[in-house]
């Protein structure tokens, strides 16, 4: 019996592979937890509804996962890791693996379970050997989105050219494990928001006098990745966290600076200590990469007027001032600050 894969020690389930005993009950889950999901008002090829089903067929490159509670046994959660040869694959290519068909129950969801079997997916597939996990999921799924995100997958959309379907054009992510950047940008997990809190004062902190009431709000992580993203670069080498940026989600704003169709971003912060590695800008252009993806006109943020090295950063990087949108704010009671404005066209 294959040894269970490594799951959080506080979590009050396992993810392991799945038992033969165990594929029924499988696809019936996997069945319910896609009848449950943003495509469930739509009808359902044969073939799709045989594919979720028939779990025992996808154990066949012994991907075959499932998330069962520790004290009941219960199935709660299933995902498939294949190959590229794999008839099931529609994504994988040049000896890459795929993950599909992450399903949970929907009485359990809430707890962790997807971003867990995400994460024993990326374990599986890389103990392949293989180049690289892909996956695609419909462009409603967002919260599939900002798990594959969290878990450090990259959208690829040039792979998702010419691949319209019934539900729109799929998105396609990729996690790699070839050629990996010393740095992966992606989601902050909740197990790190204290941690990214206290990054961001001590970065500020560091250059600035700030007012009680800004560090205050600096450190307001847990409530910034609640309704926004909050975007971290991760040492890949060591899993340290050596910065991070703020960013709304696909069509809202966080600050007054951004019109219709720009993106903004706030808090660009980088640990101290990881300054000169060149995060600030790493970050800067995920930004920008998100902007094209989203398909927006431009890119803007504000900064303060003292901030002098953000302000050679952004000019560096194409960034031009927007006086039209500069103000002058009181932070305390008598003291001022000028926020400049900067715009970069896509």
């Amino acid at each position: 019996m294959p040894e269970p894969l490594e799951t959080p020690p506080d979590s009050a389930f396992t993810v392991r592979p799945a038992r033969e005993d165990e594929y029924e009950a499988t696809g019936v889950l996997t069945t319910l937890g896609f009848a449950t999901g943003p495509y469930a008002h739509l009808p359902r090829r044969p073939e799709r509804l045989a594919l979720e089903r028939d779990a025992g067929a996808r154990a066949g490159d012994g991907g075959l996962l499932v998330a069962v509670d520790d004290a009941t046994g219960r199935l709660l959660g299933t995902a498939t890791v294949t190959r590229a040869e794999n008839p099931i694959s529609r994504q994988a290519r040049d000896g890459e693996a795929e993950l599909r068909l992450v399903a949970v129950d929907p009485a359990a969801r809430g707890r962790g379970l997807a971003q867990a079997l995400v994460q024993a997916s990326i374990d599986l597939a890389s103990s392949w050997g293989v180049p690289a996990l892909v996956l695609d999921t419909g462009p409603l799924n967002h919260t599939a989105q900002r798990n594959y995100l969290r878990a450090g997958f990259e959208r690829v959309v040039a792979r998702e050219l010419g691949t319209e379907t019934g539900i729109g054009t799929p998105q396609v992510y990729r996690y790699a494990f070839d050629e990996v950047a010393p740095v992966r940008i992606r989601l902050v997990r909740p197990s790190e928001l204290d941690t990214v809190a206290r990054l961001t004062v001590e970065a500020y902190t560091n250059d600035y006098d700030l007012s009680e009431s800004y560090v205050l709000s600096l450190a307001d992580v847990h409530g910034r990745a609640s309704s926004d993203e909050v975007w971290v670069a991760e040492d890949t080498a060591t899993g340290t966290i050596l910065g991070t940026v703020w960013t709304p989600r696909p069509g809202a704003r966080i600050s007054q600076v951004a019109h219709d169709d720009e993106l903004d971003f706030r808090l660009l912060a980088v640990a101290p200590d990881a300054r000169g590695r060149g995060i600030g800008e790493a970050l800067v252009s995920h930004v920008v990469g998100l902007g094209r993806i989203r398909g927006v006109k431009r890119v803007v943020m504000n900064t303060g007027s003292t901030m002098l090295a953000a302000q050679r950063l952004y000019t560096r990087l194409g960034f031009v001032r927007l006086p039209e949108r500069e103000e002058r704010i009181e932070v305390e009671p008598g003291r001022f600050v000028d926020i400049f404005a900067f715009g970069l066209e896509l």
